[in-house]
């Protein structure tokens, strides 16, 4: 995935060109969110509001604060879902005061490196209500070559394999299930567990 989806103008268009299971990979995410009683939404790179708007409405009363680190896709998203309280800030910088009954993340994670990634995952587990969940939905890297579909530029982009992935977010104190996975993307349910007693 290549720079210039930091363009509003050309990022769903690109998206769809480079990423052949986008529809699907939205589809997953907004369905996989849709099961989530959530008053507090948090979404990390909101990019245009695609995701946003669809989480919306499944959740027309909740508050939804987001992140992106592109000023022009926060002026887009804002166009999109303008009752969102949107932050200029990097998956890496801290996150918004929670806490959150869902967080939810498209096609944004995988510019973190593997200990970035764990650091997110940890963060995003001490801002979640007990029994909150987070939606992550991401290219991975596969177990088959040929399973590499979406282009990866090295430099932006560094997607690790899904089990890792699991394996991190277990570490972070979450319960993780991969809810739909096709050649390099996948989505991921990961809820924090009710406090005991």
């Amino acid at each position: 995935m290549t720079q210039w989806h930091w363009d509003p103008e050309t990022y769903l268009q690109n998206m769809l060109a480079e990423v052949p299971s986008y529809p699907d990979l939205q589809e997953h995410t907004a369905a996989t969110a849709k099961g989530v009683p959530a008053r507090t939404i948090l979404e990390l790179g909101i990019g245009t509001g695609e995701t946003a708007k669809r989480v919306l409405a499944d959740h027309p009363d909740a508050r939804l604060t987001a992140i992106d680190s592109s000023e022009e896709m926060l002026e887009r998203a804002h166009t999109v879902v303008p009752e969102a309280e949107l932050t200029l800030a990097r998956l890496e910088d801290p996150l918004p005061d929670g806490p959150f009954d869902l967080v939810v993340s498209a096609l944004a994670v995988h510019h973190l490196d593997g200990p970035g990634k764990q650091d997110l995952f940890r963060r995003i587990a001490a801002v979640l209500e007990p029994g909150g969940t987070f939606v992550l939905a991401d290219v991975v890297v596969p177990d088959r070559e040929e399973d590499v579909v979406t282009p990866i530029d090295g430099v932006y982009d560094t997607p690790d394999r899904l089990d890792d992935q699991l394996g991190w977010l277990r570490d972070a104190g979450l319960d993780p299930e991969t809810v739909w996975s096709y050649k390099d993307l996948a989505v991921v349910r990961a809820t924090r567990p009710q406090r005991p007693g």
